[in-house]
């Protein structure tokens, strides 16, 4: 009977540290170059790499540099980070990944326009088709090149907020808008982005 309780100890550690989400209720999630890449996400090295406490993306306009968390992400979450789309037009946060459906949210900077879509993205293949997807919500934001951007995404209670530099704000219900309810975190770039200072929390 004594033997039980140290069990039952080691269990829980072990079921907490084999979470399936990517940010717990006690730990949130940050990128540093302590943290090995490949372990918490699938990518191409040759795409997306660390440079110091910098990620860093790679893609182009007929070839979309895509990063994907191996991990969900909770029910109700909270992502800030700051980004800067050093080449071409479009970064992505692609939200609650399942199987080949996500939500799109992103910098457009040749609509100058952030926006809220429905996405699809079938690994292994460019064609124009089977990735993007239909936008459902965009405000107007003028948006370059080379410069920083502060970003926060909230979903709680199956509400999404969208936010850039805390002035511009697009917010939807997930319901509402048929929009994927549960899923990984992804980043998608087609040309080259860099963000810095990620964190993930998660929403009790």
């Amino acid at each position: 009977m004594k033997i039980k309780y140290p069990v039952l100890l080691v269990l829980s550690l072990i079921i907490t540290s084999c979470s399936g989400t990517i940010a717990t209720t006690k730990k949130e999630y940050k990128i540093t170059p302590a943290v090995a890449l490949k372990s918490d996400w699938n990518l191409n090295t040759t795409e997306w790499f660390l440079e110091k406490d910098t990620l860093r993306g790679i893609g182009g306009p007929m070839h979309w540099g895509v990063i994907e968390s191996k991990k969900k992400l909770p029910e109700n979450y909270e992502i800030a980070f700051n980004v800067n789309m050093t080449k071409e037009s479009l970064f992505e946060i692609m939200l609650n990944i399942d199987k080949e459906q996500y939500i799109r949210t992103y910098l457009y900077q040749i609509d100058q326009n952030i926006v809220i879509g429905r996405g699809v993205y079938k690994k292994g293949t460019d064609e124009y088709e089977k990735r993007g997807g239909p936008t459902l919500f965009k405000k107007p934001m003028k948006l370059e090149n080379n410069k920083w951007y502060s970003v926060k995404i909230k979903v709680l209670h199956k509400h999404l907020f969208f936010s850039v530099d805390n002035e511009t704000v697009l917010e939807c219900s997930l319901e509402k808008s048929l929009l994927s309810q549960q899923g990984k975190l992804g980043f998608l770039t087609n040309g080259e982005a860099k963000i810095k200072d990620l964190t993930i929390k998660n929403i009790p």
